[in-house]
């Protein structure tokens, strides 16, 4: 009897050990997402990163065209309107990547042009996560180049000014988020997670929002001001955004700075110009949040308030035409 007994408690520490050793053992499901932030922020393409530099002016690539290689994403026919000479044309945004590898031959700086500089920024999020980290964006787009192609002027209204939802109160508190976006994708590894998801971004074409939309309704969307505390303070904002300033830290993945983000409501990003709201937008698209950036930024909406950060006119450096 005693020999059975210490049989029994034998076999029941030994299921005990074994039952042990499966907890230990069994870890948590890793979700794309997770995996996807935490590939982007050890490969150094957190936003942050991906803020560095990205912007050239018309000022500063005239009279150096020949050391960039120069991509206007217009379409065909503006751009055989006018273009910048030594340019190449891709008017179909979604091919950029593959198009800068494949005629980039010589590995020169690229800058990316479009009507207004707004989708070039996508192009650049998109370039910047695959490979070309020096990627830049032509300011203002083709519209500061030559003011035969100005799109900037007449788009420079001051419809917020007086508005019911244009506010001077305090900012609301941050919100926090413990969901994150589902991200479905067929690619398993870290690069092809990252490079379809680039793809899907530049697929994405609803990712602009107009101010007009914005201001009727801003308790539909979470609202995102992205400018420094004293300009919110000082210029207002729309009724209701979140103040988010422009800093090393802001949205960084490492940081856990994505919880202010709706994993599942429609988020809007508004800065001066809708250009740097256009980088930020592409790049949380790609980590699956609904991102949109309100178009033409501040300067459609208070353009005859702004002391700075505003649309000054065009150039008229020259242009080419034909393809």
């Amino acid at each position: 009897m005693k020999r059975l007994m210490t049989l029994l408690l034998a076999m029941v520490v030994v299921m005990g050990m074994m039952t042990s050793c499966t907890k230990d053992e069994t870890a948590p499901e890793v979700t794309t997402f997770e995996k996807l932030t935490t590939y982007m922020s050890d490969q150094s393409m957190d936003l942050p990163d991906v803020l560095t530099s990205w912007l050239i002016s018309a000022s500063s690539l005239v009279g150096h065209e020949s050391d960039y290689f120069i991509v206007d994403i217009r379409t065909a026919a503006l751009f055989a309107e006018g273009h910048i000479e030594g340019a190449y044309n891709c008017p179909t945004i979604s091919e950029i990547v593959d198009f800068v590898g494949t005629n980039n031959t010589n590995m020169l700086p690229v800058v990316i042009a479009c009507y207004t500089g707004q989708s070039a920024c996508r192009a650049v999020v998109a370039l910047r996560l695959s490979g070309y980290s020096d990627a830049q964006s032509l300011g203002f787009g083709m519209s500061s180049w030559n003011s035969s192609l100005d799109r900037w002027t007449s788009s420079c209204t001051s419809n917020g000014v007086g508005h019911a939802n244009w506010s001077m109160d305090a900012p609301p508190a941050l919100p926090n988020f413990t969901d994150e976006p589902l991200l479905e994708c067929t690619a398993t590894d870290d690069e092809g997670i990252l490079a379809e998801r680039v793809a899907y971004m530049l697929a994405k074409t609803d990712w602009g929002i107009n101010n007009t939309d914005v201001l009727a309704g801003p308790e539909t969307y979470a609202v995102f001001n992205y400018w420094g505390a004293t300009d919110y303070t000082a210029y207002g904002h729309i009724a209701g955004a979140y103040q988010l300033t422009p800093s090393p830290s802001a949205l960084k993945i490492a940081e856990n700075g994505l919880s202010m983000l709706d994993p599942v409501g429609t988020n809007v990003v508004y800065c001066w110009t809708g250009q740097t709201s256009s980088m930020v937008t592409a790049w949380l698209d790609l980590l699956g949040y609904d991102v949109k950036s309100l178009k033409f930024g501040a300067n459609i909406m208070i353009y005859s308030q702004l002391q700075a950060h505003k649309w000054l006119g065009s150039a008229d450096y020259p242009l080419v035409t034909g393809s």
